[in-house]
């Protein structure tokens, strides 16, 4: 009897230095999820063909993938990687946590609701340090250009993941990047 291969149920963050890392894998772990740790890197070295491939041997579902384009403006390395992960035909995106940096490119995504770095929820996008922002419903960051191009359910706004002045980090239980991914899951029906 042949095996039903079914679609792989994807978040995709949009950090990917060494915070990032350890934060996104400490939240994987929290909801019992799976964390794609070679994703990481500043900017992002592996080809979404490479990552796809990652996410299929993983056991089970959600699986965290991190994407990075260390400031590369346009569509970077990680943008272009985020891309082919997102539409590959074998790959469900739940959501995607788009992460604001301090970039110098004035690359920007709409974002359906932020968390600032105490958790709240706010219309607003939020910055760097996790602190709700001017513009209502946008957040700025550097690989986050694509975002809006793909057909993603939820997207939640966040600071820089694993910092956020030391409100998000490993050492806490990253509680920022767990309740965004607990927010994609809880938006995305993936718990019905």
């Amino acid at each position: 009897m042949k095996k039903v291969r079914t679609k792989r149920r994807v978040i995709l963050i949009t950090d990917g230095d060494e915070s990032a890392c350890k934060a996104v894998e400490q939240a994987a772990k929290e909801i019992g999820g799976r964390c794609i740790t070679q994703s990481w890197g500043n900017p992002t070295v592996l080809t979404g063909e490479e990552i796809v491939s990652h996410i299929q041997k993983t056991p089970h579902d959600p699986v965290l993938v991190m994407f990075d384009d260390c400031g590369f403006r346009n569509e970077g390395p990680g943008e272009a990687a985020m891309r082919y992960v997102a539409t590959h035909p074998e790959i469900d995106v739940l959501g995607a946590i788009a992460v604001a940096s301090a970039t110098h490119s004035s690359e920007w995504t709409k974002v359906d609701i932020s968390l600032d770095r105490y958790g709240h929820l706010t219309e607003f996008g939020v910055d760097k340090d996790g602190l709700a922002d001017l513009e209502i419903g946008r957040i700025n960051g550097d690989t986050v250009y694509v975002l809006d191009e793909l057909n993603i359910p939820v997207i939640v706004g966040v600071g820089d993941i694993g910092k956020m002045a030391g409100l998000d980090t490993v050492e806490k239980g990253a509680p920022i990047t767990k309740k965004a991914v607990e927010i994609i899951l809880e938006r995305s029906g993936y718990h019905e």
